[in-house]
């Protein structure tokens, strides 16, 4: 079975609109590579990415775009992808953005219902990293707790953040800088190409910086009823999963694998009594040893198959005493060794 397809069916692993991957099979044939044998390596059906409303894997949406991007040695295949998608990507979510009054309004409603596109993604407007007066930063971010970095993916969503921009205010953003958390992968001239800007990179954040006077700009021809029946289609049909307990005790557990955290403890952060918080996860379908196995077992994945990482220093990252306890744990998840899931993961992302 598939690394993608297991993850799937074990557990709710954050997803993404196939929407996201518009312009990809073009431009990889474009580039001369195959992109139904990329699709198929990370079991995404052609059929499944050729509806925009499909939901996929992001870890494997971007593991693809990464594969792609070093197989077919085009550094800035998320630059170029972005360049050929539009705010439309967002489906439902993009009707709201689009009728809302002003810039304010408009990142208020994207902040809001992102998840509806990707509930690994967030949107937010933040101080200016600089202090530089007058300017406000509008952050493009990853949940790494729930999924792992990826350079192309952050330039695709940070280059249609900015081109989304673009669009809605015809070119008038008042851009001051782009913040990039890696290294460049192209050029930088290809960077400024793009966004028209200084970009500096090693940033803390992936964001836009721009004009604080920005947010107050007004869309003329907004429609307040068409917005407020777009927000109540994506609130009546649409449950934010960040909500939900389950979530929560992943992101403290995501944090704190290495101190062996119990659920005590974590009830403790979460202001709840012990007794609450098994209740509520049961509720849920779930409970608190089993999302400790999953997130366990995720990151265990990650380090071994991702990280030139001793598999004693996995062990006691994801909070067990010995080496031994991550080998039967592993065998438990995946019916192999830590070296053979290493091998074997290292072995199919080559080919």
């Amino acid at each position: 079975m598939n690394r993608w397809t297991q993850l799937t069916l074990t557990r709710r692993v954050p997803m993404i609109r196939a929407a996201s991957l518009r312009g990809f099979t073009s431009l990889v044939e474009e580039l001369g590579g195959d992109p139904k044998r990329l699709l198929k390596r990370f079991e995404l059906s052609p059929y499944l990415i050729a509806s925009d409303d499909e939901l996929i894997p992001i870890d494997a949406h971007d593991s693809m775009l990464d594969t792609a991007a070093s197989e077919l040695h085009c550094p800035d295949l998320g630059l170029r992808l972005a360049a050929v998608q539009d705010l439309s990507i967002l489906g439902p979510l993009a009707l709201a953005i689009q009728e809302s009054s002003t810039v304010a309004a408009a990142l208020q409603c994207a902040s809001r219902f992102l998840f509806v596109h990707s509930p690994a993604l967030r949107v937010d407007v933040e101080p200016d990293p600089h202090d530089r007066r007058g300017v406000v930063a509008l952050t493009y971010c990853k949940d790494l707790r729930e999924s792992a970095y990826s350079r192309q993916g952050i330039e695709l969503g940070l280059g249609l953040f900015f081109r989304i921009a673009e669009l809605l205010l015809g070119g008038r953003i008042g851009l001051r800088s782009v913040e990039i958390p890696h290294p460049p992968l192209s050029p930088v001239r290809r960077y400024t190409d793009f966004f028209g800007s200084d970009v500096k990179f090693g940033r803390p954040v992936a964001a836009i910086c721009v004009d604080r006077r920005v947010l107050d700009e007004c869309f003329t021809d907004s429609d307040e009823a068409v917005r407020q029946f777009a927000i109540q289609y994506l609130t009546d049909n649409f449950t934010d999963p960040g909500n939900e307990v389950r979530v929560h005790v992943r992101r403290i557990l995501a944090t704190t694998l290495a101190t062996q955290p119990t659920l005590l403890h974590v009830a403790r952060l979460l202001s709840m009594h012990p007794r609450t918080l098994q209740r509520r996860l049961a509720d849920e379908g779930t409970s608190f040893d089993r999302v400790l196995d999953d997130i366990r077992r995720d990151t265990a994945h990650r380090l071994i198959t991702t990280d030139d990482v001793r598999f004693a220093q996995v062990a006691e990252f994801v909070g067990f005493a010995e080496q031994a306890s991550l080998s039967h744990a592993v065998r438990r998840w995946y019916g192999m060794s830590p070296r053979e899931l290493r091998r074997t993961t290292n072995s199919r992302m080559s080919h």
